[in-house]
């Protein structure tokens, strides 16, 4: 079949060649923002008096029914089209003739790619801000539950200082609220229409580009034509932006799959978020954890291949550009799925707070407060800092914890050594006492709650 841009050449091309150079298989997920944006082109042109007011309520009737009509169903794509414009097209001229023929006056395809999939993503940012949001007040919800739960915090995996559960989650809260400022942010430079640049260099037709926009719901428009046609920037920064998002959520995974493990066992994922072994019927696995782990690599692939394609394109649009679509597309279908599922894994996860605060007793985390307890009575940290050293080494020969040890035993290694250091060392004391905003008290971690409620 010809193509409706025949005329320079015949418009045959070899099947394996338009199955080469066809994107509708791909392209077609932005026909509502196809057909909104052609509605919108139409208004303009009838108002800037490009075509008459009959063809224009023409034009937006035919495109209304087709939206329609594959919102319902009852049409399906045509696969054998080149990508979704001329589909649409098509259909339109098919249904109403000839009129259908003036809608792409004033426009290009370039122009029209661009704006289709910069509404498109638009509206996926904001799915993605409120799936964002969704986990953001899971997880401050859990942490508000467990604001007082004391676990041990890490330094290279090794156990370190006595924290809060809540305060843990709490780290990942304040993460995920930079996530979903990074796409608010894109989402403010993706905003400017591109409809008008037409193929590169603009029109020669009197056009209203600021009252396309303005119908469209942009903030201004694209004021130069090669860079309104030829730059992906806008889909390498989302694509950034999801890349760290996703960065922070493998984070999480790994650590979620390390406590619900055997030799921590700090939490329980629900039996809904778990899976168990064709072979060993003991197994409980943290697969959906494994598989946002997993996924992570799948997106920062997307953004390095569309980082490649961008690297070395001349202006103005060059066809490479039409591999911006899978790899930005398949990054937020990535995203969206494991943000789903996620929220639910982490909302019906449980914490074994004995099992925390005993990985907390025995690893020696309120070391440090014991330095301190005598660099507050006059000796110089250095001093402190071997002595408490030396005391740890003492429990792990004789397999007990700084708790334990009597206050005899202190007392032949400092005389400043009393009664009130047991308080000074309890983990519950070692937390109270970090009173520091943004620290892991069970007053600052409900601080940190409440500064995020306001935020979402």
């Amino acid at each position: 079949m010809a193509k409706m841009w025949a005329g320079r050449t015949d418009g045959m091309t070899e099947q394996i060649a338009d199955d080469f150079n066809s994107s509708i298989h791909f392209d077609s997920r932005m026909y509502r923002q196809d057909i909104t944006g052609s509605m919108a082109h139409a208004a303009m042109l009838a108002a800037k008096s490009i075509i008459t007011n009959e063809d224009a309520d023409q034009l937006i009737a035919g495109l209304e029914q087709i939206l329609h009509d594959l919102d319902s169903g009852a049409l399906e794509f045509d696969m054998t089209c080149e990508d979704i414009h001329m589909f649409v097209e098509q259909v339109l001229t098919q249904r109403i003739g000839d009129v259908g023929k003036k809608l792409h006056t004033a426009r290009s395809r370039n122009d029209q790619v661009a704006l289709d999939i910069r509404m498109y993503l638009r509206s996926q940012i904001d799915e993605i801000s409120q799936l964002v949001t969704d986990l953001i007040r899971a997880v401050t919800e859990k942490a508000e539950a467990y604001k007082a739960s004391i676990m041990p915090g890490y330094t290279h995996l090794q156990r370190a200082q006595p924290i809060t559960y809540g305060h843990h989650l709490m780290a990942y809260a304040m993460m995920l609220l930079r996530d979903r400022e990074r796409l608010a942010d894109c989402r403010k430079r993706m905003n400017l229409s591109p409809i008008g640049c037409c193929a590169l260099a603009g029109t020669t037709y009197d056009t209203d580009r600021y009252l396309e926009a303005e119908r469209l719901g942009f903030d201004g428009i694209c004021r130069n034509s090669l860079d309104g046609v030829s730059d992906r920037d806008f889909c390498v920064e989302l694509m950034s932006a999801l890349s760290v998002l996703m960065m922070h959520l493998s984070r999480f995974s790994e650590e979620i799959i390390l406590w619900s493990s055997w030799e921590f066992k700090f939490v329980e994922l629900s039996d809904a978020y778990t899976t168990g072994s064709s072979i060993m019927p003991q197994k409980k696995n943290p697969d959906m954890a494994e598989l946002v782990r997993g996924k992570t690599g799948r997106v920062y692939g997307d953004l390095m291949a569309l980082l490649t394609t961008l690297k070395g394109l001349p202006l103005a649009y060059n066809k490479d550009m039409q591999e911006d679509k899978e790899a930005v597309f398949d990054a937020v279908d990535t995203v969206q799925m494991c943000l789903k599922v996620f929220t639910g894994m982490v909302a019906t996860m449980t914490a074994n707070e004995a099992n925390m605060k005993r990985a907390a007793q025995k690893g020696f985390i309120n070391a440090t407060d014991l330095a301190d307890y005598l660099v507050k009575k006059g000796m110089p940290f250095r001093s402190a800092y071997k002595i408490s050293g030396s005391l740890v080494a003492l429990c792990i020969r004789e397999n007990t914890v700084l708790e334990e040890l009597p206050l005899q035993t202190y007392q032949t290694y400092s005389d400043l050594f009393d009664a009130d250091l047991y308080e000074h060392i309890d983990l519950v004391t070692c937390v109270e006492k970090r009173i520091s905003e943004g620290g892991t008290s069970t007053a600052s971690v409900a601080a940190q709650i409440e500064w995020v409620k306001t935020q979402i």
